[in-house]
């Protein structure tokens, strides 16, 4: 399990030589400790929405939690009546994070309920076990799977030609580098699948500060070289830093619309203005005050609901 402590390597050295706490800690030994901890539960319906879920394995190394929300039935199997899509890429800096988790488990029934959608968790491959690009390719065959239709809750219940790819911090990065990916472009071009993007407090960064960044720079956080150490330019790989010169235009996005949401008094929010701003995109921002997914840490607080609430309406809006 992801946020559990992991040990790697011969014991007796604790000397720490990454400290990315509270994610994740790597001692000169190669042990790994994990200090948040978030546990899994197990799918099934869930008493509060009524939603009914179920884990569908992928590989040996990644599965799907497909969640199908009641309104499902009552929309019945007729193309004009299914459901929009929406693939969700968890976040945890690509270290930590399980699409079993209680937080994402709560978030997505919740989230298929409200909007109602058809909404499959994705759960991939973390670093620095597993480096990335390994969480990409997880990712993309999860794609992939959901658009083959080839799980009975999505053929009977999907609308293929709505699909959203959505996420939170690193999961934000996964759907924008999704978005940019030849065989998604491709695919959306010839099969006539409309791909809408929705990033969630989006994990982006760069060598250089932008405005407003500066304060939040007295401390180097070097989780690039742990988590893709075949970044071509460091930080400033496009995949981390979708605004860096000479990334790919985002107007390539294979995407109809986007919504990009930040948080006041969460530090990475520069960077998501200027994403949603350099791509001429939506940007939804929360009160001042509120912190990095603080929505996933207290879905009960009313300004969770509201943001809960923003996200449905533009899942909904055709």
């Amino acid at each position: 399990m992801p946020g559990a402590a992991v040990a790697v390597g011969s014991d007796g050295d604790d000397e720490v030589v990454h400290d990315f706490s509270p994610l994740l800690v790597v001692y000169r030994s190669g042990r790994l400790e994990r200090p948040l901890i978030v546990p899994p539960v197990p799918p099934g319906r869930d008493a509060a929405t009524g939603v009914e879920s179920k884990d569908v394995p992928l590989s040996p190394s990644s599965f799907v939690r497909l969640y199908l929300p009641p309104a499902a039935d009552s929309a019945g199997d007729k193309k004009a009546n299914k459901l929009p899509v929406v693939v969700y890429f968890h976040g945890g800096g690509f270290v930590i994070g399980s699409a079993a988790s209680c937080v994402y488990h709560r978030f997505l029934n919740d989230l298929a309920a409200a909007s109602p959608a058809v909404a499959v968790s994705v759960d991939y491959r973390v670093a620095p076990e597993h480096a990335l690009p390994a969480a990409y390719e997880d990712s993309l065959a999860a794609l992939e799977w959901v658009l083959s239709a080839a799980d009975p809750w999505l053929a009977a219940h999907g609308d293929l030609a709505r699909v959203f790819l959505a996420g939170d911090s690193s999961g934000g990065s996964i759907c924008h580098h999704l978005a940019m990916h030849p065989d998604v472009t491709r695919r959306g071009r010839l099969k006539g699948v409309v791909l809408l993007l929705l990033l969630i407090h989006p994990w982006f960064w760069g060598k250089e500060p932008i405005s407003g960044e500066e304060e939040h720079r007295r401390r180097p956080r070097k989780r690039g070289e742990l988590v893709c150490p075949g970044a071509a330019d460091g930080v400033d790989d496009p995949r981390m830093n979708p605004t860096a010169p000479g990334a790919p235009a985002l107007e390539g996005l294979a995407c109809e619309r986007a919504m990009v949401c930040v948080a006041e008094g969460n530090h990475l929010r520069w960077r998501g203005v200027a994403y949603a701003q350099d791509g001429q995109r939506w940007r939804c921002s929360s009160r001042r005050g509120f912190g990095h997914v603080f929505y996933l840490l207290d879905p009960e607080m009313e300004e969770a609901k509201r943001l809960l609430g923003r996200i449905a309406a533009f899942v909904r809006a055709k």
